[in-house]
Order: C-alpha cells, then sequence, then structure tokens
C-alpha cells in the first residue's frame, strides 16, 4: 500500500536557531534545511534580513533572499526588547543548533551567546560565522566577501597581469557556509557519542586562506608569488579556454605528458613541438609560457570552435565550452540531473537550482520561500504564548 508521508530525510528533527543574515549564514542554514532541518530564521520586524531589499528581480523579491532561504520559517523579534531576547532564548533551549554570523560579540551583548545558551541548554551546539573569527587582532574589522578576497589573496592570484579581478561569485562567504555546514555535521555526529554540544567558530578569512591550495608551497618552497595569468592555469599550460577563429572560446586541458604528446599530434597537428627542447616538460611549459600561448593561441584562429571540439573529442581530451548564464540553464546535464526545481514563495511558484548533494535515501526538499515574519504566531503558538499574548508582543512591536 502507497505511503501518503513524506520522504525521511537525513536531518528530519534537527532543530535550528538562525540568528543570520545576507550570504554565509543563509547559504549554511539553506543547505541544513534542504535535507530536513527545521530552520526558524530571526528578522528584523518590519525590515527583515537587509538581502531582502538588494533587488526585486523575482517578481517583486529579492534574488539573493529567494536563493538563501527556502524551506525556512521566518519569526519576526526585536532582540533589542528584553520580550524579544526571552522569546530566542526559550527557542534555544529546545533547539539542537544556533547558528549566528553577526560580528563577534553582537550576539552576547543581547544574551544570546555561547556562554548564555550552553547554560541553558548544555546540549546545544553553537555555531559562529564572521569575517575574521572569535579572536585574533582582526576579530572586530568589518567583513564583506570583497575585502576576504583581497585580505586572503585571492584578488592577487586573479586577473590579468595589468589588473587584478574578484572572483564572480561570493566565494569568501560561499566557502566558509559550507565549512559551517560540515562542523555543524560533525558536532551533531559527536553529540551523539558523548551527548554533549559545542562551539564552532568559523571565519570567511580561514575558509579562504585553506583554499589557497598550492601557492603557499610555491612561496615556502620557492620564494615565489603566483603571478596572474587570466584565464590560464598558474602551473600548467596548454590549460583554459583558447579562441576560435569565429569568436567561440574552447576550453580545454592538457595535464600530463601523454596529453601533450596527444594535443600536438592529434588536435592542432604540430608533432614538432614535441621535439623542442623548452616544452619538454611541465615546468618547461611554464617557464617558456609566452611563447608556448602565443603559438597555440594563433593555431587556434585559424580554425572555427567546432573543429577544434571535433578534433578534442576524437583525440579523447579533456575539453569544453565557456558558456554563459542562459547556456548554463539550458544546459543537458543540467536538465537531466534535475538541478532546476520550484519553491513556494509568497509571489507563487519560483524556479531555484537545487541542492548539488545527490543521495540515494535523503532526497532535498524544495518546500517554501516565507514572507517577512509570516511564521511568528505559530512559532510563538508552539512555545506555549496565547492569542492574547501574541497580540500584546505586535501592540509593543516586540513580534
Amino acid at each position: 500500500m502507497a505511503s501518503n508521508s513524506k520522504p525521511s530525510r537525513a536531518l528530519d528533527g534537527v532543530k535550528i536557531l538562525a540568528f543570520e543574515q545576507v550570504l554565509s549564514g543563509p547559504f549554511a542554514t539553506c543547505l541544513l534545511a534542504d535535507m530536513g532541518a527545521e530552520v526558524i530564521k530571526v528578522e528584523r520586524p518590519g525590515v527583515g534580513d537587509v538581502i531582502r531589499s538588494w533587488d526585486s528581480v523575482v517578481k517583486g523579491l529579492s534574488s539573493g533572499y529567494v536563493w538563501l532561504n527556502r524551506n525556512k520559517r521566518s519569526l519576526t523579534v526585536d532582540v533589542k526588547k528584553e520580550k524579544g531576547r526571552e522569546i530566542l532564548q526559550e527557542l534555544a533551549k529546545r533547539s539542537d543548533i544556533f547558528f549566528e554570523n553577526y560580528a563577534p560579540g553582537v550576539a552576547g551583548r543581547l544574551g544570546l551567546g555561547y556562554e548564555k545558551l550552553s547554560e541553558l541548554n548544555p546540549g546545544l551546539i553553537y555555531c559562529s560565522l564572521s569575517g575574521y573569527g572569535q579572536d585574533g587582532p582582526y576579530r572586530d574589522v568589518k567583513a564583506y566577501d570583497l575585502l576576504i578576497q583581497g585580505e586572503g589573496g585571492i584578488i592577487a592570484t586573479t586577473g590579468y597581469p595589468d589588473k587584478p579581478a574578484r572572483a564572480g561569485i561570493a566565494i569568501a562567504d560561499i566557502a566558509s557556509g559550507m565549512y559551517a555546514v560540515i562542523g555543524i555535521l560533525l558536532a551533531l555526529y559527536q553529540r551523539e557519542k558523548t551527548g554533549e554540544g559545542q562551539l564552532i567558530d568559523v571565519s570567511m578569512l580561514d575558509s579562504i586562506v585553506s583554499w589557497l591550495g598550492y601557492f603557499p608551497h610555491h612561496y615556502w618552497h620557492a620564494g615565489e608569488e603566483p603571478a596572474r595569468v587570466g584565464m590560464r592555469h598558474h602551473y600548467v599550460t596548454p590549460y583554459g579556454p583558447y579562441l576560435a577563429g569565429d569568436g567561440e572560446y574552447v576550453n580545454l586541458a592538457v595535464a600530463s605528458a601523454s596529453d601533450w604528446e596527444v594535443f600536438c599530434k592529434k588536435v592542432i597537428e604540430k608533432p614538432e613541438l614535441l621535439s623542442d627542447d623548452r616544452f619538454a616538460s611541465v615546468e618547461g611549459r611554464r617557464k617558456n609560457r609566452g611563447v608556448l600561448e602565443e603559438t597555440i593561441e594563433n593555431i587556434f584562429l585559424e580554425k572555427d570552435h567546432k573543429h577544434w571540439l571535433d578534433q578534442l573529442k576524437k583525440a579523447d581530451l579533456p575539453h569544453g565550452i565557456v558558456r554563459g548564464i542562459a547556456q548554463v540553464l539550458a544546459h543537458p546535464q543540467v536538465a537531466a540531473r534535475k538541478l532546476i526545481r520550484e519553491a513556494e514563495s509568497p509571489v507563487g511558484k519560483v524556479p531555484v537550482i537545487a541542492n548539488a548533494l545527490k543521495m540515494s535515501r535523503s532526497d532535498a526538499r524544495y518546500d517554501r520561500i516565507p514572507g517577512l515574519g509570516e511564521d511568528s504566531g505559530t512559532i510563538l503558538s508552539e512555545l506555549g504564548y496565547t492569542g492574547e499574548a501574541i497580540e500584546a508582543l505586535k501592540r509593543e512591536k516586540v513580534i
């Protein structure tokens, strides 16, 4: 007999109180909400998360808010009022996780710090996400993704020799949000064994520095700062998009000695390059990047992109094209993987990009994007507040 119940998800029953704003925090809790966690998002009465006002492109809703806040419940509370803080402390007692991404010290001054809430709920997992972390000389320095990309070395490695550039997406926010999710899941697992909660301290700078990969090793062992190389790889060449004769880019990667041989013989049909000592090794090709890149760029301009894609396909070398957003959204693999879903919202169903995790026993959900404060009454009722008490809180502008 078929069941009408919703499928179980990995985080069903996990309760998260999210004192969050803008991007890094909401990104983390969105991933957890997709997998079944009940997330109560705390917002300012009448204003909400600041990202709600960044634009109105989604039928009047903010694109950022729609992206980051599906599957959550919105509770509006004035945390500067004592009764507002009491509501959140009561919710924290009943939560598995308290998440906050305000500046260090803000939550503590509001009676929502780790020491206070862990005293009320010893099993609470408390995650703080900030620009520079909860200690150190930069603790109180204001942080945005752009600033962290600069402080963490990303801008120095991105762009062209004459001009740096930031990464086009908010990688510092996203990286720290993902580390926060990992930390929370590890803390939940550890709590299963010990029964104890703990504090998780995630910083955007830590997250980005941990993504620097091989760059620190080139500095430690060769005293080398990475040059900006545009769309190319810093240490491997040929690697990157090359402009074909019809104005389209062809993306390719030649990452091994055998790939280099195949590329010269079967793709560009210039086997004489294999006997050139300057290009005989990965390090040699890198050292002589200027002349090699110019040679390959001129060769690619001789034919259209379809020719080169066909050559690369026949040679079985890694390749692709450089797609715009419209092309990505129409990508056949995006369709096959069901990466575009729909979620309910105050303006009806809207398309959303799916959670990247695919689990055979825990499918992600795409239920709804909440209107500002639409769950406040229900959440307070669940805490035991009467209808009269809720109305009084509204009159007092606590909610």
